[in-house]
């Protein structure tokens, strides 16, 4: 074999060796994030939303807050409250003076709020990406590239903090060129929330004349 031939080989296969420990560094570093998630009786995180896409000149920005406990969730965003009490999804818009009620299922195929914290575990290739300073703060970031080639997000960059093993930003560019980021403002853990927080008071809506729209 001739050595250019081999060098080439050899180099190959080096650069093979070094993507599958990344790979790995990667998913050890998600399941210690997800290990400490799953430990945490509810979690409050207060959220800042970004969209850009400069094809389209469209940029939006605003904020919201989640409190999630187990699979259970509520999702205070965009003028709009949406909670999922274990059984039904539950979106309520107060300018519109309307409820809609769905099945869980229709989350299907979406990041949910439930999720978001954990939709990492499965359907992504991983990489070890880059090492940001913010303001003191190690963030370590991982590269999501969805397995399924007719995904309509291209890839997702997840920036965890070294210390707390938190997930600190997520960056999703989609295939239609748009650019979303959520950078989590405040991470708070077993709080006391309100008993009723994931409970949907169906009469109080009626009373106060919204309209419930059953999917």
């Amino acid at each position: 074999m001739k050595p250019r031939i081999l060098t080439i080989l050899l180099m190959c296969c080096c650069l093979g060796a070094l993507q599958a420990q990344d790979a790995a560094k990667a998913k050890d570093l998600l399941d210690e994030v997800y290990a400490k998630v799953k430990g945490y009786d509810n979690i409050v995180v207060d959220f800042k939303f970004d969209l850009y896409n400069s094809e389209a000149d469209v940029r939006q920005e605003t904020r919201g807050n989640v409190s999630l406990n187990g699979d259970k969730y509520y999702l205070n965003y965009m003028g709009a409250e949406q909670l999922y009490d274990g059984n039904k999804v539950y979106t309520i818009v107060p300018e519109n003076e309307e409820v809609t009620i769905e099945d869980k299922s229709s989350e299907s195929g979406t990041v949910s709020p439930s999720k978001m914290l954990t939709f990492y575990r499965e359907g992504h290739r991983l990489d070890w990406d880059i090492l940001q300073d913010v303001q003191g703060r190690k963030i370590q970031y991982v590269k999501l590239t969805p397995i399924d080639t007719n995904s309509e997000v291209a890839s997702i960059l997840l920036g965890i903090d070294v210390e707390t093993r938190h997930i600190y930003k997520l960056i999703e560019t989609g295939k239609n060129g748009t650019k979303t980021t959520i950078t989590v403002n405040s991470f708070k853990t077993n709080q006391p929330l309100p008993k009723t927080l994931f409970t949907f008071d169906e009469k109080k809506y009626t009373d106060e004349g919204y309209y419930i729209i059953r999917n």
